[in-house]
This record gives structure tokens, sequence and C-alpha cells, in this order.
């Protein structure tokens, strides 16, 4: 079943608009929840919550590919657990070390009393959108869906430290950006 379809069961409130999301991108959303919870059920959780989520708040304006909705929303819901899991210690993965390679970037001064996050997001996305696509799929997949540098390195065909190099680069660029855009970093 296409995007469009889907939306339109959602809109009809279909419950067979779960069923069919699972089936499209159940495994996609399992994997984006995965990688930051690291726990089968609390992957499951967060699968459930975006299904919730999309079922409850559907845009006005229907998004034309799901995927990216589901993982924004899948995403948020994931973080929000994983942050209440390790409210208390660090914990182990790649959510906080992904979080330790932007927290030169992106530093604790940076809060949203400081920024307004709209116009943040803004200009993290024109400097993506002035990336090589390959750069820019790969910083995604580290930041965005905190995938690990080693699946990174397979599905790009570089080496792990190539990866960390790259990223390391890109790093210091989106600095340099925001402070050209205004940021105290």
């Amino acid at each position: 079943m296409q995007d469009s379809q889907i939306v339109d069961l959602y809109w009809a409130r279909s419950e067979d608009a779960i069923t069919q999301t699972n089936i499209r991108y159940g495994s996609y959303c399992r994997k984006v929840a995965m990688n930051i919870v690291a726990n089968r059920e609390d992957s499951e959780e967060c699968v459930n919550d975006t299904y919730m989520s999309a079922w409850n708040s559907m845009p006005q304006e229907r998004p034309r590919l799901l995927a990216p909705f589901l993982a924004a929303i899948c995403r948020n819901h994931a973080l929000d657990l994983y942050r209440r899991n390790h409210s208390k210690k660090r914990g182990e993965g790649e959510v906080p070390v992904a979080l330790d390679e932007l927290s030169e970037v992106a530093s604790s001064s940076l809060t949203e009393d400081q920024v307004d996050l709209s116009i943040l997001t803004s200009h993290i996305n024109d400097f993506l959108a002035g990336l090589e696509p390959s750069s820019r799929k790969v910083f995604v997949r580290r930041y965005f869906y905190a995938d690990p540098l080693t699946d990174i390195a397979s599905a790009y065909g570089m080496s792990e430290s190539g990866v960390k190099s790259l990223l390391f680069r890109l790093r210091g660029k989106l600095k340099e950006f925001l402070e050209k855009e205004g940021y105290e970093l």
C-alpha cells in the first residue's frame, strides 16, 4: 500500500491505518528505536507509541512520505524513553557517544530559552542542504538515527576511521556555520 493510501486511512480513522503502517514501516521504526534504546521491548514500546502519535496527530498537510514523518516521531519517543531510563546513569550504546560528539558543536549553553528551535532547525537544514549527498547521509545516519559507526562504514564502503574523520570535519563545519549565523558556541 502506498503512503498516500495509508494517510487516507488515518484521515478516515480506519484502524487498518495502524496495520498497514506496521506492515510497511514496522521494521524501519523498530530499527530507529533500537539504535537509541538498545532494548527490544523498549523499541516495541516506542513503535507502538509512534503509531498512537501518528493516529492522534496526523498533520493538516498530509505527509507525502510517511517514513521521515514516522521516523521523527519514533526517534522522539525513543529519546524520551532513553532519558527516562538513563536519568541517573550514563548508560551504554550509541546515543551517549553520538551526543558527546555533537556536544562540541551545540554546547549546553544553548538552551530552549536562548534559541528559537525552529530557527536553529532551519539553520541546520540549510547546512545539511549544502553538503555533498554522501556526507549528508553519513551525518544524518549518525546524528538523527544514531547508527553505529560500523554500520555507516559498511553501508558507504568506508573504513570506520574514515567515517570518524568525516564526521569530525562535518562537526567542525557545522560549528563554523552556526557561528556565522550568530550562535555563540
